[in-house]
């Protein structure tokens, strides 16, 4: 990772679709650098101060961006407010590095570096969610299902969402750290503890598991498997890319990546044999860093 810098630019936007909508941003890096937007997984997972260390300061321009509100809060949404933030930002074209759930216009991106691939399948979801990682889990897989009746537990994505939604403070917030909870104590290959604390931070846990949540029970807003049809990929086909997947990633596994791969076999994938999702883990963020500094070389 690069040394630790600070932003010299932050703010709110507006969001495309809805007054509710103020987004956060902030720009970092070499003002004259090559721009690079950062959009962090989830989704509704957030950005972290570190997130700027996967890029060279003195080559790049780094945006981050993050945003917490329900309402008009889809796909597609997302994609218009990135292209609000460009257009802010002045920028014409610009490299997109993200994690597990990354969208963007492809007419704007110089290259994509993308971890952990989810596409939102029915079948990512219910490997995660219901029957797959809770195998691998058992004993957070318990506590995962805690909140639950055991007579609704065939569905736990549509009766997390009915409780993450309850009037009831109490109930939102007990649903919401138990999802996340989940989330960070499968992230990596060895359990970090560190990380699974962050779910007893109440507006973390009630903000990334609302959302998140949000999109699953809404399969992403898009037919199953459409972005990995051909008719989709064409539309990015041309775009450089390196993916960065964790063999043991249990959260969004390889079976995705490797997918992604069949249908778009330029792209450079990287299975990193030792690791699970989280950027955090040593390999995955090293090859992070030398994808970044690989599309930082090719003057695109």
């Amino acid at each position: 990772m690069y040394p630790p810098i600070k932003p010299y630019e932050s703010g709110f936007f507006q969001g495309a679709n809805s007054e509710k909508h103020q987004l956060y941003y902030e720009v970092s890096g070499n003002k004259e650098g090559d721009p690079v937007v950062f959009l962090h997984g989830g989704p509704g997972g957030g950005t972290d101060p570190e997130d700027r260390q996967f890029f060279n300061p003195e080559k790049y321009k780094v945006r981050n961006r993050k945003s917490a509100e329900l309402e008009n809060n889809t796909t597609w949404d997302l994609v218009k407010d990135i292209e609000v933030l460009r257009q802010k930002l002045d920028v014409t074209k610009w490299h997109v590095f993200g994690g597990s759930w990354v969208c963007t216009h492809p007419d704007r991106v110089k290259s994509l570096v993308l971890r952990g691939i989810l596409t939102l399948r029915r079948s990512e979801l219910r490997f995660f969610y219901q029957d797959g990682t809770s195998h691998l889990f058992p004993e957070q897989w318990e506590e995962y299902l805690a909140p639950i009746p055991e007579a609704e537990q065939h569905d736990m994505i549509r009766q997390y969402h009915s409780r993450l939604h309850s009037p009831d403070e109490n109930i939102r917030l007990a649903a919401a750290k138990a999802w996340v909870k989940w989330e960070m104590a499968t992230s990596r290959l060895i359990v970090s503890a560190d990380a699974v604390a962050q779910a007893e931070k109440d507006d973390f846990a009630n903000t990334s598991a609302r959302i998140e949540n949000h999109y699953f029970v809404n399969e992403g807003f898009m037919r199953d498997g459409q972005l990995l049809e051909k008719q989709e990929i064409d539309k990015i086909r041309h775009i450089p890319t390196i993916v960065v997947q964790g063999r043991y990633d249990v959260i969004c596994t390889a079976t995705t990546a490797w997918a992604l791969k069949r249908t778009w076999p330029e792209i450079t994938l990287h299975i990193i044999p030792d690791a699970g999702h989280s950027s955090r883990e040593p390999g995955i963020e090293k090859k992070l860093v030398e994808a970044a500094d690989i599309m930082a070389s090719k003057g695109l």
